[in-house]
């Protein structure tokens, strides 16, 4: 019997990421006719829109399938998941774990396996890079990797993306073998299958383009450290330089000094917990280290062009991580 998987797509959905998931299986049964076969849900039954404005048919609503027929399911979601996320909903997903189902996410669906109490704390999960902050926020008691995807007993995770690939070819290797894998990988001209710890997001060298070790480090620590600020001596210390060196170091390299590229960081994070959560402004001031309402509000508008409250209103265009 075919291996069935289903699809549930919310409004807004990645496009790529979807794809990306149902073309491995397609492949797989040219090489092997019958593996799996694949159904595709949304929230009422009509089409959905996915971020780039593509439509897709949908075979039924959600709620029209019986969870005793629901074997695997994907969640796949992009900017704003919980906008799709309903009492309804959560009911269904967990009337279909508790028949047996395997849930999954892809990009952002993890919100909404998390918001119906899907994950236990001991569940490993991942969703794009975009949202982790956010997700964090919201949920602090999940623990929620940067890895491409995570493969656990019956929750499957995946950041989104091409990394829908990398999952599925890892799930086709599971069942099927190595091998079979590796020809599917080769159909789309995919260099070698990535791994589960393979990180999301590019090496800081590559993403800033440097390659003085000790400014790789001075990164490192301003990204793991947003909430509680350290102050430029405190880095210097950190990575064994002086401040003068450090410095140097940033202007030579990066054109911009520590304290200055510190807060563009923070502003970052800012805005994606601005755009992605229903935190108060006070709240994500404090999570992103900013001394008070007001000073962050001041930076927020000259660093974006407008206030954090003007910035969260609806947007009238579509999107996904």
């Amino acid at each position: 019997m075919p291996e069935d998987i289903s699809f549930l797509l919310l409004p807004g959905f990645s496009a790529i990421g979807f794809m990306s998931a149902v073309e491995p299986l397609r492949v797989a049964n040219r090489f092997r006719d019958g593996l799996y076969q694949w159904h595709i849900l949304s929230i009422d039954g009509a089409p959905v829109t996915a971020s780039n404005g593509i439509s897709l048919n949908a075979e039924a609503a959600f709620g029209a399938v019986e969870v005793e027929r629901v074997r695997t399911l994907f969640v796949v979601a992009g900017f704003e998941p919980l906008a799709g996320y309903t009492r309804a909903l959560g009911e269904w997903l967990k009337r279909a774990s508790r028949a047996g189902a395997t849930l999954g996410g892809i990009d952002t669906g993890s919100f909404i396996l998390a918001e119906a109490g899907l994950f236990s704390g001991e569940d490993r999960l991942t969703l794009h890079w975009e949202a982790l902050s956010a997700f964090r926020e919201r949920y602090p008691a999940l623990d929620a990797s940067q890895e491409l995807f995570e493969i656990g007993e019956r929750r499957i995770t995946c950041a989104g993306g091409t990394a829908s690939i990398d999952m599925m070819l890892d799930l086709i290797g599971r069942s099927h073998g190595a091998a079979l894998a590796s020809r599917i990988s080769e159909q789309f001209v995919v260099g070698r299958i990535r791994r589960r710890s393979d990180h999301q997001r590019m090496e800081i060298a590559v993403r800033y383009g440097v390659h003085n070790l000790k400014l790789v480090q001075v990164i490192g620590l301003m990204e793991e450290n947003m909430e509680d600020p350290l102050t430029p001596d405190e880095l210097a210390q950190e990575v064994g330089v002086t401040r003068r060196q450090l410095e140097r170091l940033f202007c030579s390299a990066l054109k911009d000094t520590p304290t200055h590229f510190y807060q563009c960081l923070r502003l970052t994070r800012a805005r994606e917990l601005v755009r992605q959560t229903a935190m108060t402004i006070t709240s994500i001031c404090v999570a992103c280290g900013f001394e008070s309402p007001s000073h962050f509000s001041r930076t927020y508008r000259a660093r974006f062009g407008m206030s954090p409250g003007r910035d969260r209103l609806p947007r009238a265009e579509g999107g996904g991580p």
